[in-house]
């Protein structure tokens, strides 16, 4: 399995529609990226690890919450950046495992590149998520345009001919 962490306020400032939500604030943004996020990892079957920084409250903890087998959105302690989370685990798993980091801070970037990950900007992964939501909604349409039932795979033959003996009465 993947495994992809994400600087979420990097996304948020990044990605169009997210930072320019009508009535914008910072959960409804997280809110949507999650969302976003879960089916794209749903879809694709990577772990996604969403970093919100928390480095500037006063007396945060780390803050790990598991949504689904596949998103685990972190919100870092007091003193801990996005960055610094995600350098550290790039660390502890970036050789042993398939890892790539979203973010469009160059510096981080090279940091998690030299330490075994891949690096992917914040807009290459919008264009990702975008070219994976059209393919869901693709799949949707193909399985529900096959679930269509029309009334003559139904009804039987001598019945089809007087309903169209019917219709060409009118």
């Amino acid at each position: 399995m993947k495994n992809i962490f994400v600087d979420g306020y990097n996304v948020i400032n990044s990605w169009p529609g997210l930072k320019d939500v009508k009535g914008y604030s910072f959960e409804s943004a997280r809110q949507e990226l999650i969302e976003t996020l879960s089916n794209y990892a749903a879809y694709k079957g990577h772990k996604i690890f969403i970093v919100f920084d928390a480095h500037m409250v006063s007396g945060s903890i780390e803050k790990r919450e598991k949504i689904s087998d596949y998103i685990i959105v972190i919100f870092t302690r007091e003193g801990e950046t996005a960055d610094n989370f995600i350098e550290r685990e790039v660390n502890r798993i970036g050789r042993k495992s398939e890892v790539c980091v979203v973010t469009s801070d160059s510096l981080e970037q090279q940091i998690v590149f030299q330490r075994g990950a891949v690096r992917m900007s914040s807009i290459e992964f919008y264009h990702e998520i975008k070219s994976v939501e059209l393919k869901i909604k693709s799949r949707i349409r193909k399985k529900y345009s096959e679930k269509r039932h029309r009334l003559q795979d139904r009804v039987s033959e001598n019945i089809l001919e007087e309903l169209e003996k019917i219709r060409r009465s009118k």
